[in-house]
């Protein structure tokens, strides 16, 4: 059964590699395209660490970045860190649980943080000893149903959704185009994003962390579950 990752690249490409030495068909169809945004820095004086919750604002935020160069820098996960790490910042954590965890581990002295953003982002709650100034450096721009999907949707299929605004805009073009949902599986990275695909898929499933280790691990399971007809023995995760 073929596995449809939709992220925008280079993430689709590394997600798709990683399914591919996992042994499952997968294929890359990014349905949004990334591109850097205009914004104004704040003074470095004013910032005691980053928080980033994709390495995509690494790859977007421009000559900018190097005002906080060696400054210590949280991470959503390993592969932000990893880019985060080349970049020139310190990195204290990089997170296994989404970015409202790692924001509960900061340290007390580095309570004023620069969040560095996409334009569509995760609302946090914000402890009190922490002030967070925030600026978008990226957006992420959706993209029409390229053919070689529509064609694999016509079909049995696991797509993976990787943010709310992906699985929002992939219901959409299903619907516009006249794919029949009780065909398709989801595997979403959380519970948010599976709830803004919507119902009347073939199965909607959050993986148990938000990372790609599990959502793949989820999409092999659900591909397992699918060939061996027995989807409705396996519980729902979330």
């Amino acid at each position: 059964m073929p596995v449809l990752v939709l992220r925008p690249e280079p993430g689709a490409a590394a997600t798709a590699g990683q399914a591919r030495a996992m042994g499952l068909d997968a294929h890359a169809y990014p349905l949004f395209s990334v591109r850097p945004l205009p914004w104004q820095p704040v003074p470095r004086e004013d910032v005691d660490g980053l928080l980033l919750g994709s390495a995509n604002a690494l790859r977007h935020g421009g000559e900018a970045l190097d005002l906080y160069h060696g400054l210590p820098a949280y991470a959503v996960g390993e592969k932000t860190a990893e880019v985060a790490r080349t970049a020139g910042f310190d990195v204290v954590t990089a997170g296994k649980g989404g970015l409202q965890q790692v924001l509960a581990g900061v340290r007390p002295e580095h309570r004023r943080l620069l969040r560095l953003a996409g334009r569509e982002r995760v609302d946090l709650a914000i402890p009190a000893s922490v002030t967070i100034t925030t600026r978008e450096v990226y957006a992420s721009e959706p993209q029409p149903m390229p053919p070689g999907l529509a064609e694999h949707l016509n079909s049995p299929a696991i797509v993976l959704l990787h943010s709310g605004e992906a699985a929002a805009h992939f219901a959409r073009l299903c619907d516009q185009a006249g794919i029949r949902r009780n065909l398709i599986g989801i595997a979403a990275i959380g519970p948010r994003v599976a709830a803004r695909a919507g119902q009347g898929w073939a199965a909607l499933r959050s993986a148990v962390q938000p990372d790609d280790s599990a959502l793949l691990a989820l999409a092999a399971q659900m591909c397992e579950e699918a060939c061996s007809g027995s989807r409705s023995q396996l519980p729902e995760q979330g």
